[in-house]
């Protein structure tokens, strides 16, 4: 890529997307091409055709999909699979049609296998069934690999394609009824934080800014402590008590989301589709590549870890009865690090930096 080469960032706004965009600003490039979701569906095939004839992008970062934690998965199952196969197929499509000098598509660990080997190779890829709570969107991402790597070689297009471990960061998703767990941990106790010393103030803010299922800052307190309560923070006593699904088993490896941004730029740079092929092979597989730090914490550990950096003193309740997922995704990311690339930002400071965010945005 040129300084000046036209990108487009699909999902610009997000988490990953958003990260994206400040990684190549910061590295000198200037030409972008954005669109929010409101001047441009991407699960409209029409309105993306006319985009790419418009606009007719030379990059494109692919980091706009449906995302949500193990209940939304689990809930919306038919969302998740429908809307990620549509967004997949309309941009890579529209970009082998426009002439897109190279895509980078941006999917997930949970493509992997639910027992799989650890840590996860690429080349573990459909070795085995999924986890059940997040089959449609893993079988989406599937799907876009796929899909990439056979315009490639049908086409000779140069569509490669990541999977990132667990992100946080800057532009997280924390609402309560979909996010991952980490924003999730992160806004319970901030608001269990706020709740046992009585903090209204900081409560409404925080409601008003993301209401709980119609529930915000305007709202009575009997409203507001119900709500709280349904969502696993409970006033007792004038003491908190609040709940983590599942046993806090499960390990979980979490990504600070400007490292993955910073490993995403950097492949773009210098990856292309063919480096990625292994010689005098027949059949072309599992040509993504994992983007990760190789080292996991379980939930109950994470948990702890954050009350600690949020100050908050009540107590965690881990509710068995709730799922667990997988017990353990850890990713293998020799591949990226043997072309030169490693994180950099550690899951301590991480957490401060995201709480930190959180409580300024």
């Amino acid at each position: 890529m040129n300084k000046d080469s036209k990108i487009y960032i699909a999902g610009h706004r997000g988490l990953v997307g958003s990260a994206i965009l400040k990684n190549l600003q910061s590295k000198g490039y200037s030409n972008f091409v954005t669109r929010t979701h409101k001047e441009l569906d991407l699960v409209d095939a029409l309105a993306v055709a006319n985009f790419f004839q418009e606009e007719k992008p030379e990059y494109v970062f692919l980091a706009a999909a449906k995302v949500g934690g193990i209940v939304a998965n689990n809930v919306y199952r038919a969302d998740f699979i429908y809307e990620n196969l549509c967004i997949q197929n309309n941009v890579i499509h529209q970009s082998y049609k426009s002439g897109v000098k190279k895509l980078m598509f941006l999917g997930s660990t949970c493509i992997y296998p639910k027992e799989c080997p650890q840590p996860m190779k690429e080349n573990y890829l459909l070795t085995d069934v999924l986890e059940y709570t997040n089959e449609p969107y893993a079988i989406a991402k599937i799907a876009g690999i796929k899909m990439c790597e056979s315009y490639n070689l049908q086409y000779g297009t140069d569509f490669i394609s990541v999977m990132p471990t667990n992100l946080y960061g800057p532009n997280d998703n924390f609402d309560l009824e979909k996010s991952h767990v980490l924003p999730a941990l992160i806004r319970k106790m901030h608001l269990g934080k706020s709740l046992e010393s009585q903090d209204w103030k900081g409560i409404r803010k925080d409601l008003n800014d993301m209401p709980i299922e119609g529930i915000s800052g305007i709202s009575s307190e009997e409203e507001i402590l119900d709500i709280l309560k349904k969502y696993g923070i409970a006033l007792d006593d004038n003491s908190v008590r609040l709940e983590v699904w599942g046993t806090g088993k499960p390990m979980r490896e979490f990504l600070w989301s400007e490292d993955m941004a910073d490993a995403c730029v950097f492949l773009m740079e210098n990856r292309n589709f063919k480096d990625c092929v292994a010689e005098n092979t027949k059949e072309i597989r599992n040509t993504h590549i994992n983007i990760g730090t190789g080292k996991d914490i379980s939930i109950r550990d994470l948990a702890l870890l954050i009350k600690s950096n949020i100050g908050f003193e009540g107590e965690l309740y881990f509710n068995s009865n709730k799922p667990d997922g997988t017990m353990k995704k850890l990713t293998d990311p020799s591949k990226l690090n043997q072309l030169g690339w490693k994180t950099k930002i550690d899951l301590k400071s991480g957490i401060k930096m995201i709480y930190e965010w959180y409580t300024k945005k």
